[in-house]
C-alpha cells in the first residue's frame, strides 16, 4: 500500500488522547510476576529453533541527564562500573547460552542506552567479542545497529564498529537551537554532530539515522525550521521525529522543566505540519508512525510490500524474528511472552551471581492476545490489515469476533475504509495509527488514560 502526503492536519488534532505506543501488545503494563521465572525459562528452551534471532543489549551509563529522556539511564562518570557491568553481560551471555539455541541466524543487533559509546573502543571492542563468542551465526545482510550520542564518539569506537560488521547508526540530535539545548541540558552543536556524521560516513557506515523532538521547551515553528534545514545538510538516509512525551510523574528529570515554556499543542501542529511538508518536499517518504526514510531506503520498501515490523527497537525490516534482550532492564519477545529484565542494578547483579537470569517480569499471551497482537502490529506498521488473512489463520469471523472494535473503529470512521476484505488507513489516519490500534486494545479500558503520553 503506498503512502501518500495529503494529510488534513486539522481533523487531527481534535482526536488527541492518552495511548500507548503499541511497541508490544499487550503493552508492559500489563508485564508482572504471574509469568513466572520457570516459564520465561520454558518458553525461551522451546522456540524454534529455524526463526532467526534478534539481539538486543542495553547500555544503560550516560555522563549527564538530558532532561527529556524517558530512557532507562544510570548517570555516572566512573569507569569501573562500566567494566563491571561488562563482567555481568558477559555473565548473563553464558547463562543464555544455555537455554537459548545460540547457533540460530542472527538476523539484528542493536546496541542502546544510555549512551552505546559511554564505553571506550576497547571496551565495545570487549564486548562484541563477548557477543560473538556465543552467537556466531549472522546472516550476510544483518541489521547490525547503534546508537550515538555524538558529543561522545572517537575515531577508534567507530573504528571498532566497522570491524565487526555495524551498518547502521542512530545520531541523537533532538534540536539545534542553543537555548532549547541549555534548557533540556543537552549543548550539542550542529558541527559537533556533522563531524560525527562525516566521520562514520567515511568509514564505511551505509544508513544513518537523525532523531528529532518536537513539543520541547521553548521550541516554536521558526527554530525548528532551522534546526529541519540543518538536518537536512547532513543528509540523514531516516529521520525519527517524536513528539515529546511529557510524563514528569514517571520521569523526575522533567520536573524541571517550566511547563509554561512548552510549546502549545497548536504549535507543535505547526511544526509537525511543516515538518511533514518540508521532508516529502526534499524526497523523503512518511514511514510508521514519527518516521521518515528515503525512497531507495529498505523500510520504505518493506512499507510497500506489506513487510515493516515493529518492536521495542522502533521500525524494522527484520520481521519473524526471536528477540532476545540482553543487560539491564531489556525486554525480550517470542511468539508467546514478553519478559523483562531488572530494572534495578543490584537485583540484575544478584540475579545473575545466584545462576539466574536477570528475569523479573512479562507475560505469557493467550490465544486472544497473539490475535490481537497480530491485527494491532499489521496496522501499525503497514496501516492495512488483510482481514480475510487473518479470518484463515485464527479460523474466526472477523466481523463477529471484532464487534465492539469495529463499532468503536466508527467514530474514526472519516480515516480507515473498512471492508470484507481489508482494513485500509487513509494518509490522515497513519498520523492518527494509535488511536486506530487503540480500537482493538482488549485492556485499555482497565488502564488509567494518564499511565500514556497523547497521541497529538
Amino acid at each position: 500500500m503506498k503512502t501518500l502526503n495529503k494529510i488534513d492536519f486539522d481533523a487531527y488534532a481534535k482526536y488527541s488522547k492518552p495511548g500507548p505506543r503499541y511497541t508490544s501488545y499487550p503493552t508492559a503494563l500489563e508485564f508482572s510476576e504471574k509469568f513466572t521465572y520457570d516459564e520465561y525459562l520454558n518458553e525461551l528452551k522451546k522456540q524454534d529453533r529455524n526463526r532467526p534471532l534478534s539481539l538486543y543489549f542495553h547500555l544503560p551509563f550516560c555522563r549527564s541527564a538530558c532532561y527529556f529522556c524517558g530512557c532507562n539511564v544510570i548517570y555516572t562518570s566512573k569507569k569501573d562500573k562500566m567494566t563491571r557491568y561488562l563482567d555481568y553481560v558477559e555473565k548473563e551471555l553464558l547463562l543464555l547460552s544455555k537455554v537459548v539455541d545460540t547457533s540460530r541466524v542472527v538476523a539484528q543487533m542493536h546496541f542502546g542506552g544510555g549512551t552505546p559509546t559511554f564505553y571506550d573502543a576497547q571496551s565495545l571492542d570487549r564486548l562484541i567479542i563477548s557477543i560473538k563468542k556465543y552467537f556466531k551465526n549472522f546472516s550476510d545482510d544483518a541489521e547490525i545497529s547503534c546508537e550515538i550520542d555524538p558529543r561522545f564518539l572517537t575515531e577508534e569506537q567507530s573504528d571498532v564498529l566497522i570491524k565487526h560488521g555495524f551498518n547502521r547508526i542512530s545520531f541523537g540530535v533532538q534540536d539545534f537551537n542553543e537555548k532549547v539545548q541549555k534548557e533540556i541540558h543537552r549543548i550539542q552543536s550542529f558541527e559537533l554532530t556533522k563531524n560525527a556524521i562525516d566521520m562514520v560516513r567515511k568509514k564505511g557506515i551505509t544508513s544513518v539515522n537523525i532523531d528529532l523532538i518536537y513539543g520541547l521547551p521553548y521550541q516554536n515553528l521558526e527554530t525548528f525550521k532551522e534546526t529541519l534545514r540543518l538536518s537536512l545538510e547532513l543528509n540523514p538516509d531516516r529521520y525519527a521525529i517524536f513528539n515529546y512525551a511529557h510524563v514528569p510523574w514517571i520521569k523526575k528529570s522533567m520536573r524541571k522543566f517550566d511547563e509554561t515554556t512548552l510549546p502549545h499543542p497548536s504549535v507543535k501542529l505547526e511544526i509537525l505540519k511543516f515538518t511533514h511538508d518540508y521532508l516529502t518536499s526534499n524526497g523523503y517518504k512518511m514511514i510508521g508512525m514519527d518516521h521518515y526514510a528515503k525512497p531507495e531506503d529498505e523500510l520504505f520498501k518493506a512499507l510497500e510490500d506489506g513487510s515493516l515490523h515493529r518492536n521495542f527497537q522502533g521500525y524494522t525490516t527484520k520481521g519473524g524474528a526471536d528477540l532476545i534482550g540482553i543487560g539491564l532492564t531489556s525486554i525480550g519477545e517470542g511468539v508467546r511472552h514478553y519478559g523483562q529484565n531488572s530494572k534495578d542494578l543490584k537485583e540484575y547483579e544478584e540475579a545473575i551471581d545466584n545462576g539466574k537470569l536477570p528475569y523479573c517480569k512479562g507475560v505469557l499471551l493467550n490465544e486472544e492476545d497473539i490475535l490481537r497482537k497480530e491485527v494491532i502490529m499489521s496496522l501499525m506498521s503497514n496501516f492495512y490489515l488483510d482481514i480475510k488473512k487473518i479470518e484463515t489463520k485464527f479460523s474466526i469471523n472477523f466481523k463477529e469476533h471484532f464487534k465492539e472494535s469495529l463499532e468503536e473503529l466508527k467514530e474514526l470512521s472519516e480515516f480507515v475504509e473498512v471492508s470484507d476484505e481489508a482494513i485500509k488507513v487513509n494518509p490522515t489516519g497513519t498520523l492518527l495509527i494509535r488511536n486506530i490500534a487503540m480500537c482493538f486494545d482488549e485492556y485499555m479500558k482497565n488502564i488509567a488514560n494518564k499511565r500514556f503520553s497523547k497521541t497529538v
